[in-house]
């Protein structure tokens, strides 16, 4: 049997390890998977827990609030698709629950020169897409608190 497949660089929702990442933002929820053994958080996601060994984990919805830990500002698209969202800014957030959890994500609605680290910010679901590629997809996004 075969998947669907997005095309690139659109994130292929249905991939089992995160699947349900894609699924929860569809539904405007941020979801990552917690050991069902010790309650850690497992990102990114693996079959067996790092801190235990677990092989069991839920996927469960996080508040959505985090604290902004790096970025960077895109000014020079890497590949043709990204060339009509230049510039934007690439961010790595700290998630409440568990600090030392940390999301790749877009940073979107502020100017670059408020960024600063540690600045508290929250999550919104916007559509990824991208000039020239079929189709859409829900994506977690951050912007300021």
């Amino acid at each position: 049997m075969t998947s669907f497949r997005r095309e690139f660089p659109l994130p292929d929702t249905e991939w089992p390890p995160t699947r349900e990442f894609w699924a929860a933002a569809a539904r405007g929820e941020l979801a990552l998977p917690r050991c069902d053994a010790c309650r850690r958080w497992r990102w990114y996601p693996d079959a067996t827990c790092r801190f235990c060994g677990s092989a069991s984990s839920t996927w469960t919805a996080v508040s959505g609030r985090a604290r902004l830990f790096s970025w960077s500002v895109v000014r020079r698209a890497f590949i043709p698709q990204l060339a009509a969202d230049v510039p934007y800014v690439a961010g790595l957030v700290a998630i409440e629950e568990d600090p030392a959890v940390r999301i790749v994500t877009r940073i979107v609605d502020c100017e670059p020169a408020v960024l600063r680290i540690d600045l508290p910010v929250r999550v919104v679901f916007r559509p990824l897409r991208f000039a020239g590629v079929r189709g859409e997809v829900t994506a977690p996004m951050f912007v300021p608190e």
